[in-house]
């Protein structure tokens, strides 16, 4: 289901994904936080559409100021450990890995993610983008259920 908010015009294009974070100091006081301040901290949203017409307002946290935008929660690719790799199933992260270089690390570690919870799979994607795991794990990686609002 899609909510209107709005976010800072350089996030605002169709297919722009980003996890809310929620309210931040410079929000207090703004005649705009109950358009903004309208999502759920710690989910991910893929931005559907602009709102055609819709103008560009001042912000205090965005320099190029917001607008409204249509957005979705969406699911996310993440490494789960390969034993608990079921559609259906629900699956945790293996957890942290120092290995930035490493081509799985954006799914092994997923913006949006936390390591102590528990996520819906929604598919079966296959092998991780690695040759090997360099902390000697048997990943596999899964869509993750979009989280509930």
């Amino acid at each position: 289901m899609s909510s209107i908010t709005l976010i800072g015009t350089r996030l605002a294009e169709p297919g722009q994904e980003f996890v809310y974070q929620g309210e931040a100091s410079a929000c207090e006081g703004c005649p705009y936080r109950d358009q903004c301040l309208n999502l759920s901290e710690g989910v991910r949203y893929r931005v559907s559409d602009v709102r055609e017409g819709a103008q560009t307002l001042d912000c205090g946290v965005h320099d190029t100021g917001v607008t409204a935008v249509e957005v979705e929660p969406v699911g996310m690719k993440a490494n789960v450990p390969a034993a608990n790799a079921y559609a259906g199933s629900k699956a945790s992260l293996a957890g942290p890995c120092p290995h930035t270089e490493c081509p799985s690390h954006e799914y092994c570690e997923p913006v949006g993610a936390e390591f102590d919870e528990d996520y819906q799979i929604t598919d079966v994607v296959g092998d991780p983008p690695h040759d090997y795991c360099m902390l000697d794990r048997d990943l596999t990686l899964v869509e993750f259920a979009a989280k509930d609002e």
